[in-house]
């Protein structure tokens, strides 16, 4: 009997032993489902900071591309010098070796970022000993479900330091460029640039018109076939990337302003470019000669192109010329 009962006991503690491990167990259980379900509670009401979308990076390689500013803007701190030339036209062909003996045009140019997104510099060219003061500010940034395109505003004053016997006023000596930047990178090769622009003279070019006789006092003398103070045009340009450090570039510069007399030429270029970290070298053949926006889009007599219809195209070779540019990368 006594063995009956000590069987007895010996399963009940047996039995309640099992109820008491599964009673922790349940309760381990549930504490654990409960954080787990707290934890995707928080993670769901509180995802944590989103991945910023940053902007596209290298539109373009250069501040420059040929004969325009392109809408690229170097990080804060950098300083930038710029070597520009162009040699005269290949009219002469071997003669002057191909416009390379002739008068050729330099400018030199230093540009500083001092904050973020903003460009000034300053320059001087040979062409009427010009000065030139302008600056950049880069306005929107390509950015991936953001911003389809960069733009960025490009502005300047260019000064006219010959002597004072060639001008009236003091004032004639400076002209103005405001230039709208438009640029999107449309592949990792592929970048095109839109950049509509305004030009402003001072002192515009115009001849004396002469009518009646001095003798009977019926004489006059206007002014006649002035160009317009304003002038707007529209640049299009490109970049296509080879391989790495080397690209095809291509410019195109319309005239949009008709003046009485004067109008200028359309620009055609094509060039190649080779770039490193620090610098960039573009090669090109182009038909602008000068060096300052203002004075491109305004006195540019070499035509490059005449285009009557699909089937009536001429190309004017003997108007184009060599011309480089160098830059050189500083970061502080």
């Amino acid at each position: 009997m006594k063995k009956k009962v000590r069987i007895t006991i010996r399963l009940a503690g047996l039995l309640l032993l099992m109820n008491f491990w599964g009673f922790v167990f349940a309760q381990d259980t549930d504490s654990t489902a409960a954080k787990e379900n707290t934890d995707t509670a928080s993670t769901l009401e509180n995802p944590g900071p989103a991945k910023k979308t940053k902007p596209v990076k290298n539109t373009f390689e250069s501040i420059w591309i040929i004969d325009n500013q392109t809408v690229m803007v170097p990080i804060k701190g950098s300083f930038e010098m710029d070597i520009m030339h162009r040699f005269g036209t290949l009219e002469e062909g071997y003669k002057t070796f191909y416009g390379i003996f002739e008068t050729s045009m330099i400018r030199l140019g230093f540009s500083y970022v001092p904050i973020d997104k903003l460009l000034v510099g300053i320059s001087i060219g040979r062409y009427n000993m010009t000065w030139e003061g302008y600056a950049k500010y880069a306005i929107l940034k390509q950015t991936k479900n953001k911003y389809p395109v960069s733009i960025t505003y490009y502005g300047n004053v260019a000064v006219d330091t010959r002597t004072k016997d060639n001008f009236q006023n003091g004032s004639d000596r400076f002209m103005f460029f405001n230039q709208v930047l438009i640029a999107r990178k449309l592949t990792d090769k592929l970048s095109i640039q839109v950049a509509p622009s305004l030009t402003h003279q001072n002192v515009v070019q115009g001849y004396w018109k002469t009518s009646g006789s001095v003798a009977d006092s019926t004489y006059k003398a206007v002014v006649d076939g002035e160009m317009n103070h304003n002038h707007f045009a529209i640049a299009v340009s490109a970049r296509y990337k080879l391989k790495q450090g080397m690209s095809i570039l291509f410019n195109y510069d319309q005239p949009l302003t008709q003046h009485a007399t004067n109008n200028p030429n359309p620009s055609l270029s094509l060039g190649i470019e080779f770039t490193t970290s620090s610098h960039a070298f573009q090669l090109f053949f182009t038909n602008y000669y000068y060096l300052v926006a203002q004075q491109n889009n305004l006195f540019n007599k070499n035509n490059p192109i005449t285009i009557k219809g699909l089937n009536d195209i001429t190309l004017y070779p003997q108007n184009f010329l060599i011309g480089f540019n160098i830059t050189r990368l500083w970061n502080y």
